[in-house]
């Protein structure tokens, strides 16, 4: 099966880079300058389940000709447009596009560019950044690539595709309700998302301020109205644990979405809050604090621009 992994940054790049270890074959479409950096340097990891570097092979966009069985895009939600126009040419009738994207709205985006039938589902669980170096710093262990045909069947394909993940040094796992897997990640990056914007802080310093706990549950409890109102049918034990995990006054977290800000770097702001706060005013759902958080992130951008 040949492989085209859109992206080689801490995402993309870990990802694919743990699946050209095991020998796959495997491709990384990428802008010049990052291609550049890759051929002087190889693609680097520094990670808990062991470092490595590789020579990856490498295409930019005008190289791409023939189709690949199975492309996973993961670039930033705010980029997928241009994405979509560089990969067409490597898209055929029979290719699987794998998104492992953040938020929901990149579904609807590419099933209207390439048909539904060639998108199966797909998110990932890992905290990694990219260093000055540009190399892909693991900060956790957890690397885990959820995927499943949105239907929920276990189809040819789909078990192909495991068969192939596993193989891996990472935590592959097969979903017969991917899309309920998406919702939670969701649930879990927007909540944690708007706490460290709104408050510019990790979540331990949330708990320790006055009233912390309290935002961090209420900010919590309006993403999850938001999603059930949406069509997301609530498992209190798997969202009571999601919020527990929020709320550890001795594990600070931090989403990707303030790493990026605070660093002034484009930021997924619609993708992850604005959606979520459209969704809420077409279903009626107040949602006072998610709102308040949009319109900042709004304010933080257009200060950006200027």
């Amino acid at each position: 099966m040949r492989i085209l992994v859109v992206g080689a940054g801490a995402t993309g790049g870990y990802f694919g880079a743990r699946l050209a270890q095991a020998g796959l074959d495997v491709a990384f479409l990428v802008r010049a300058q990052r291609a550049q950096q890759l051929k002087r340097d190889g693609l680097q990891i520094i990670s808990p389940h062991g470092d490595l570097t590789l020579k990856p092979q490498l295409l930019q966009a005008h190289e791409l000709s023939q189709p690949f069985d199975l492309i996973i895009l993961s670039v930033k939600s705010f980029a997928l447009n241009q994405a979509m126009d560089d990969i067409a040419p490597a898209v055929g009738e029979q290719t699987m596009i794998m998104p492992i994207l953040n938020g929901m709205q990149h579904i609807a985006t590419l099933r209207q560019r390439f048909g539904e039938a060639r998108i199966v589902g797909g998110l990932c669980k890992i905290i990694a950044t990219l260093n000055d170096q540009q190399q892909i710093v693991q900060m956790t262990p957890l690397h885990q690539l959820i995927y499943g045909e949105f239907s929920g069947e276990m189809t040819p394909r789909i078990e192909q595709l495991d068969r192939l993940l596993r193989q891996a040094n990472i935590e592959a796992q097969l979903s017969d309700n991917v899309q309920r897997e998406l919702w939670e990640k969701w649930l879990f990056l927007a909540s944690l998302g708007a706490v460290c914007c709104l408050m510019r802080g990790d979540t331990a310093q949330v708990m320790a301020a006055p009233q912390g706990e309290q935002l961090i549950g209420a900010l919590f409890a309006e993403v999850l109205a938001t999603l059930v109102a949406s069509g997301y049918e609530d498992r209190p034990a798997v969202t009571a644990r999601l919020l527990e995990s929020l709320c550890q006054a001795d594990k600070p977290m931090t989403s990707s979405m303030y790493r990026d800000l605070m660093q002034g770097n484009a930021i997924e702001a619609q993708q992850i809050i604005g959606d979520l706060v459209e969704r809420a005013q077409r279903h009626s759902v107040p949602t006072p604090l998610l709102s308040a958080t949009w319109t900042q992130l709004n304010v933080w951008q257009q200060q950006r621009q200027a």
